[in-house]
């Protein structure tokens, strides 16, 4: 007679109607519990059977053997239970349901016996008796788009061939239900059912059926509050980051109800009241009526309770720091309103990792170990006295400071970025400063730079530290054609961010090129049947390897070809050509403080015209040479990711000037300025000889030769960016610029060169002239031009310009293979010839969306749609809607 050890576990749900289904964590859980009760059980049904084995005698076990519905091999079932032919076992007794619960845990099998086939004296022959959980065959999924099916499996690793527990099924509906929830689904309901599969294959699988149904968006209505007298509703609502009542115009904060959310809204209903005095308001309680399918509202009902103020503040356990000292840092005076929210900021700030706290104080001066906690010792006539106790800990020093994740960036490239030292006193700003530093660089994923810290020795004052890398492509590659200017224009550039020049002729090192000591080069030709532009530029960050001192070199050359009306191709032998060089010097400051560069740059351009006659020149054949000197002066402290700043800000300022050849060339500018007036009015009157007028205007074109010979000027440029993080990662991002050039020699004129074009992209283009292109969107390229004196439009570019502009930002990813950001902005700007006619906000302003996405192969790509709310010069509308693609380029 057979004798069961222990009473079999099922999971009858597997493959029927989840009707039927059982939570197997509880089973799990009940396990020991089923397991003796079992045991019992066998040992009363034993004696009514006069079984032939002794209650709690030991038994030798003789034989295993397996039955079944099963494709593991007997051996395989043996080894799992942990039995053993040969080993002494107590029947019954805790080796049998141990066996059972190594089999069920493995997630392998269901109903589970384990038998006492035989005895025979002291040995016991048993039979493990089970069956195979299912495998997944097929899903089927309804309810949803065909797009979103995939993920769905991916997500919950649906994958053919799994095994079907209770805990798949259960885990999935709870996945699903809380994700079609936290989307504003709040009816939302998931069925998912199996069926066998009838086949040949001598293995259990099953179908899954999977029925999401969504429901209706649930939105808030109303949220209504009760009992609060001081703080009005709107405020309370206003409290509420995540929770929003509904509203037409909302658009970054939708009203969707998510319990979570709603739940975190709740303590900052509280912490509203404790920052005006009410320390014990409390939610009496808050429900939830259901207006409709769609519609939500919210009931809270609050008890605000008295008002109190701050009374004495002592600090406990200071010796660092004096008490007055502490206070100022505290800046809560006696008699204040309580404010527990202000009070824990001041303390320890969580959301701003630079903030002026006490903690930080101890922080930033070694105190790695150090503890603040504010304590309550009376509130007595609601003024509550505190005592501030500080445990101040022994100052801790750097240890060892290592890196991990740079593959290809070499460790000197790192480690001279770092304001981290080993026997450095512990600071955490310099630590901060060194993650802002090392995202900035551009190597590494901004968003994964981390820190370790190990081996805290708190009596010896010492600590290591791991900034811990996650390296991305820091190479580009720009491979682009298209048609415009009347042809094809095709694009090569080649962008290499973390070049090795060192490794040059070092074969093995190209991968493909040599890279890892953080220097940049890049190759770009541009070119088409009318022109052909090529560049060359090379920058070393730390010259000579021991200050952070920037070298940058390059090198241009620019070809562009006339217009031929009467063969529609373009005229080789009138051209125009501009040869360039720039060499640079950029040295990081540290005063007022390191987020300082100064700059500095000499410029050569040689500008060649061969017979070009447009109307950008007066002149068509000659030359023009342009040496000037810039510095310039930047303050760049964004943090962290240089693609996504979510706060601090960016100034820059630069004067580029020449030489003052009028003071010493010996060349009278008077004359030749009141000889031009002359010749442009005798040129202008219709009535004088055509013959005599081409002879005034080659005098004129040889006067502008003489004159723009050597370029002569000064411009000033100054540009500034803030970064504000109003809720988490939304971004409001206002700047302004400005821009002049101007003349030493009035006589002498603004040269027609290095001028201000706005409006569009502000990508430019190829620019033959210098000329800046200045982005104003809602507006074509290049379209706000300055007039003139008698109403018409100047197409030689504008000598000031200025521009405001307010961009809010949100992320929908900032993952290392791909950022992307979504945009509105608010700008507007204005060119201006001359200081007579500047007005700064008579603004050409626009409004409108866009969409930036950051790809470390290819760079920044975007798209923009602006509308122009004003004429562009020479109309009498507004402008209108404009689409703007941008490459390569940040707003």
């Amino acid at each position: 007679m057979k004798q069961l050890l222990n009473t079999k576990i099922e999971n009858d749900a597997l493959g029927k109607p989840a009707s039927k289904s059982v939570n197997i964590t509880s089973l799990k859980t009940l396990l020991p519990l089923l397991t003796l009760i079992s045991s019992l059980f066998i040992f009363q049904h034993a004696s009514a059977q006069e079984a032939n084995y002794d209650n709690g005698k030991k038994y030798t076990i003789e034989e295993i053997t397996v039955a079944g519905e099963t494709s593991f091999s007997e051996q395989t079932i043996i080894s799992f239970s942990e039995l053993r032919k040969g080993q002494q076992i107590m029947m019954p007794g805790k080796e049998i349901s141990r066996a059972i619960k190594k089999l069920w845990n493995s997630n392998l099998f269901n109903n589970i016996e384990i038998y006492a086939k035989d005895i025979q004296g002291d040995k016991a022959f048993l039979e493990i008796r089970l069956s195979d959980l299912p495998e997944l065959n097929n899903v089927q999924i309804s309810g949803i788009r065909k797009g979103k099916k995939d993920k769905v499996i991916e997500e919950n690793k649906l994958n053919k061939g799994v095994k079907v527990t209770e805990n798949l099924i259960t885990t999935t509906k709870n996945y699903l239900v809380n994700k079609y929830q936290k989307d504003g689904y709040l009816n939302s309901k998931v069925t998912i059912s199996t069926r066998e599969v009838q086949d040949s294959i001598q293995k259990a699988r099953v179908d899954m059926s999977i029925f999401i149904d969504k429901g209706k968006k649930v939105k808030v209505k109303d949220i209504v509050f009760t009992g609060n007298e001081v703080i009005t509703d709107r405020k309370l609502r206003k409290a509420m980051k995540n929770t929003k009542k509904k509203k037409i115009y909302r658009l970054f904060k939708r009203s969707k109800y998510i319990e979570a959310d709603y739940e975190e809204d709740l303590k900052s209903v509280i912490d509203k009241f404790k920052e005006n005095g009410y320390r014990d308001a409390r939610i009496i309680s808050d429900s939830l009526e259901i207006i409709n399918k769609k519609n939500i509202a919210l009931h809270i009902e609050v008890e605000e309770g008295e008002l109190y103020t701050f009374g004495d503040i002592d600090f406990i356990g200071n010796t660092v720091y004096s008490d007055e000292y502490l206070k100022r840092i505290l800046r809560i005076n006696k008699g204040d309103t309580y404010n527990g929210v202000l009070l824990d900021k001041r303390i320890a700030d969580d959301t701003k990792p630079d903030a002026l706290d006490i903690t930080n104080l101890y922080q930033n001066n070694g105190y790695l170990f150090s503890t603040i906690n504010p304590v309550e010792v009376s509130a007595e006539g609601n003024v509550i006295d505190l005592e501030i106790r500080i445990s101040e800990g022994k100052p801790v020093h750097f240890n060892n400071i290592t890196v991990v994740g740079n593959e290809v960036t070499n460790d000197h490239v790192i480690y001279r970025e770092l304001h981290t030292r080993p026997g450095q006193l512990y600071s955490k700003s310099n630590v901060v400063r060194t993650i802002r530093q090392l995202s900035q660089l551009g190597f590494f994923d901004a968003q994964q730079v981390g820190t370790n810290f190990l081996n805290p020795k708190p009596n010896e004052g010492t600590i290591d530290l791991e900034y811990s890398l996650v390296e991305t492509g820091s190479s580009q590659i720009e491979l682009q054609g298209g048609y415009g200017g009347g042809g094809f224009i095709g694009t090569l550039g080649l962008s290499f961010n973390n070049f090795s020049l060192r490794n040059l002729f070092n074969l093995d090192a190209y991968k493909p090129v040599p890279r890892g000591d953080g220097q940049k080069l890049s190759l770009r030709l541009q070119a088409s049947q009318f022109f052909q532009t090529y560049s060359f530029s090379f920058t070393e960050p730390w010259l000579g390897g021991k200050k952070p001192v920037q070298f940058s070199t390059s090198l241009s050359h620019t070809k562009q070809f006339l217009y031929d009306y009467t063969t529609g191709k373009a005229d080789r032998d009138k051209r125009f050509n501009i040869t360039g060089i720039t060499v640079g010097l950029a040295k990081r400051l540290t005063v007022p403080d390191d987020y300082f560069t100064l700059s500095q740059a000499l410029t050569f351009q040689h500008y060649n015209l061969k017979n070009y006659n447009t109307g950008l020149f007066t002149f068509g054949d000659g030359y023009s040479n342009n040496l000037a000197y810039t510095i310039g002066l930047t303050r760049n402290n964004t943090a962290v990711d240089p693609i996504y700043p979510v706060r601090g800000s960016n100034f820059s300022a630069s004067v580029k000037l020449t030489l003052p050849y009028s003071l010493f060339n010996n060349v009278d500018y008077k004359a030749l300025s009141d000889e031009r007036d002359e010749l442009s009015e005798f040129v202008s009157d219709a009535n004088n000889p055509v013959d005599d007028r081409t002879d005034a205007n080659n005098r004129i074109a040889e006067i502008d030769q003489e004159r723009f010979k050597w370029l002569e000027f000064y411009k000033i440029k100054f540009k500034a960016d803030w970064y504000t993080e109003l809720a988490k990662n939304l971004v409001l991002r206002p700047s302004l610029e400005f821009g002049f050039l101007g003349a030493y020699n009035h006589n002498r004129g603004i040269i027609p060169f290095e001028r201000f074009f706005l409006g569009g992209d502000g990508l430019g283009s190829y620019s033959l002239d210098g000329r800046e292109a200045i982005a104003l969107r809602g507006y074509p390229n290049q379209s706000i031009q300055p007039m003139d004196q008698f109403g018409n439009i100047s197409n030689d570019g504008g000598t000031i310009y200025n521009k405001f502009s307010l961009e809010l930002r949100y992320p929908i990813t900032l993952k290392q293979s791909a950022k992307i950001y979504v945009l509105g902005f608010m700008e507007g700007g204005i060119a201006y010839n001359n200081f007579q006619d500047y007005n700064p906000f008579d603004l050409k302003r626009s409004a409108g969306l866009g969409l930036r996405l950051f790809m470390p192969a290819f760079g920044l790509l975007g798209i923009d749609f602006g509308h122009g709310f004003d004429p562009v010069p020479g109309s009498t509308t507004k402008n209108g809607w404009e689409t703007h693609f941008i490459i390569g380029q940040q707003f």
